[in-house]
């Protein structure tokens, strides 16, 4: 009886995580200021250009596979936490060339195995003009239902093969402790920023 209170208290505390998340791109009823949104703009467009240079540093012929992509979707801090059902949220920025292009959030839910919190990275690239085309006609994106998405991995040689990344869309997802090449995306929803 007392694992089974534990469980729906857990269940509880998860699902306000996740109403959290669904709600963190927006400041309340009252529409943002020019200023507060030009602020928002470059604090993304600040961390965007960071995790880049984080990328290209660590993560040999990533540099080559960015400089092939038509677009560049980049999420500096994705926030993923979860006890039982979870959820993920962040902010990003389209970069065509170096060209800010559009500001986005990114966020999904989750049901299963999972407790605690961390922060990833995560780049998009979008490979072909017709992905990238889709991608920026739509109001919202999903992964899975609009594009497959195929997340990067390093080849024996600890380097990426650019020969070998043949997908529409690929990722890198980044931990502090590195590039992650084995989880699902399914589900994860990309939205466009009214700022």
């Amino acid at each position: 009886m007392q694992t089974r209170r534990h469980f729906v208290g857990a269940s509880v505390v998860a699902a306000a995580l996740v109403v959290a998340f669904s709600g963190c791109s927006t400041t309340g009823s009252a529409p943002a200021t020019p200023e507060a949104n030009a602020s928002r703009k470059q604090s993304i467009d600040a961390a965007a250009e960071s995790t880049l240079s984080r990328l290209f540093s660590t993560v040999p012929g990533s540099r080559e596979l960015v400089g092939k992509a038509r677009g560049v979707l980049v999420f500096p801090e994705v926030i993923q936490a979860g006890v039982i059902v979870g959820g993920q949220h962040g902010d990003g920025v389209l970069r065509v060339g170096t060209t800010s292009s559009g500001y986005y959030s990114i966020s999904s839910a989750s049901v299963g195995a999972q407790l605690g919190m961390q922060s990833k990275s995560m780049v998009y690239l979008f490979m072909t003009q017709e992905a990238f085309d889709k991608f920026r006609n739509a109001s919202g994106w999903s992964v899975g239902a609009d594009a497959s998405v195929a997340v990067v991995k390093l080849g024996a040689n600890g380097q990426v093969d650019t020969t070998t990344t043949t997908h529409p869309v690929e990722v890198f997802v980044m931990t502090n402790s590195g590039l992650m090449g084995d989880l699902s995306l399914s589900g994860t929803k990309i939205s466009r920023l009214d700022i």
